[in-house]
Formats: structure tokens, sequence, C-alpha cells
């Protein structure tokens, strides 16, 4: 772990594209590190962002201690077990190239 002093937001996309595990209450965050292929452990009970969860990408994670280590030693594990995560249906970087298509398609 190492800390440091807040980052613009370019440079922390290339912090998360190039963490082995990222520990975040943010569901931006758990967005990124899905679309970037990083582990990703939330702490909170909850998420408004459940195709994370299904994608395999994101974990929900207790706010304890013991809980917390656990889950990032698991997030370690699994990282050098898999190589690429997969991303979503349609997260492919395309949603301005579909959305063009369908306004074309409506006139």
């Amino acid at each position: 772990i190492q800390l440091i002093e807040p980052v613009g937001y370019l440079d922390f996309v290339a912090l998360q594209a190039h963490a082995d595990v990222v520990l975040t209450d943010s569901g931006g965050v758990q967005e990124e590190t899905t679309y970037l292929g990083t582990p990703c452990l939330t702490v909170r009970p909850n998420t408004e962002r459940p195709v994370t969860i299904t994608s395999g990408s994101n974990r929900l994670v207790q706010r304890e201690r013991k809980q917390l280590i656990d889950a990032v030693r698991a997030a370690l594990s699994d990282k050098r077990q898999q190589t690429t995560l997969s991303r979503p249906e349609l997260w492919d970087g395309k949603a301005a190239n579909r959305i063009v298509a369908l306004l074309r398609h409506m006139n």
C-alpha cells in the first residue's frame, strides 16, 4: 500500500489501471475498475452498480480490519490466477457509435 497526495482524474485512472487491486467506497471507481479489468473491493454493504459484482470484477467487503485484509489477500491471489476479467456486455467503448447510429436511424 502506498499513500499519496490527491491526483487528477487521468492520473487516478492510470493508477487504477496499473493497480493489483483497488479498495473503494465509490460507485464510479467500481465502474472504472470493471472497465479496466482491475479487481475492486468495495467497502460498503451494497452497490448501485450490481453489474460490477456479476462480472466478477468487484466484491463487497465489510469495513472490519480482518475482513479487509482477507479480501485483499484473496483478490491478489485471484489476480495472479486470472489474467483478464470479463467486461459487461456493451462496455466496449463504442457507446457513442451506437447512439449516433440510432439517431441516424430515427430520421
